[in-house]
């Protein structure tokens, strides 16, 4: 279930626009893992952990595998 009264910090809105790249044309989006967001932003492994896990809590992405491949499920606010 997703919390609509969640409140992404400014990482997790790192993140969140990654997982959302690509939505609406002919490239995938919406999985990765937690490398890709290391690579992609100034986020450090640690930042990216807890803002991953922030965000699987609050039900906005779920964890695939124990490999660490995330999936993007909502963004409530739009």
């Amino acid at each position: 279930m997703v919390n609509a009264h969640y409140e992404p910090n400014d990482g997790e809105e790192k993140i969140l626009e990654l997982f959302k790249e690509g939505r609406g044309t002919n490239r995938p989006w919406g999985r990765a893992n937690p490398m890709y967001f290391r690579q992609r932003t100034d986020l450090d492994k640690g930042q990216v952990e807890y803002s991953l896990s922030n965000l699987a809590k609050a039900g906005w992405i779920v964890q695939l595998n124990k490999g660490g491949l995330y999936e993007f499920v909502e963004d409530p606010r739009q």
